[in-house]
């Protein structure tokens, strides 16, 4: 079982977004059992809210629900919990690190960490453009996706 969270500040926008996106891909690839997805946030700001309404209208157009989904915050026990813990921003990489008491097993990293070109995931809370961070967020999440098929797990998504 691979156990990965996807952190961003609120667990609204990004965060969820690369949450329900990883659970799609790996249900594509008929490997869902073999993970644990979900997705918190380093604040307290929007603790209980429903996921933004743009990042669930952008991934209701990839015919992805995210109903149910709450934001949750990040807590201590999640870093023994997950294998990936991985923030969008590096904002975000410095709370986990707080929240988590340091990262001594090299478990937190950016999503676009894992691409050629390493980079933050603007957030669409503030740019309004949750088509450029679905974009990024896919692009991040294939990157995982070859970097497990490199470490002994079939995977690939087109």
């Amino acid at each position: 079982m691979i156990n990965i969270l996807f952190v961003c500040h609120g667990n609204i926008c990004r965060s969820p977004m690369a949450e329900f996106v990883m659970k799609d891909m790996v249900k594509t690839l008929g490997r869902s059992a073999d993970f644990h997805i979900a997705s918190a946030a380093t604040s307290t700001e929007e603790i209980g809210s429903l996921v933004h309404r743009g990042t669930r209208e952008r991934l209701a157009r990839e015919g992805i629900s995210v109903a149910g989904k709450t934001a949750v915050q990040m807590k201590r026990s999640d870093y023994d919990r997950y294998d990936y813990l991985i923030g969008m921003d590096h904002r975000n990489i410095i709370n986990m690190q707080r929240i988590s008491g340091g990262d001594p097993q090299g478990k937190i990293s950016r999503l676009l960490d894992f691409t050629d070109a390493p980079r933050d995931i603007a957030d669409p809370w503030y740019t309004g453009d949750f088509d450029r961070t679905y974009n990024d967020v896919y692009e991040g999440l294939k990157a995982l996706l070859a970097k497990l098929s490199g470490d002994g797990y079939k995977m690939t998504v087109n």
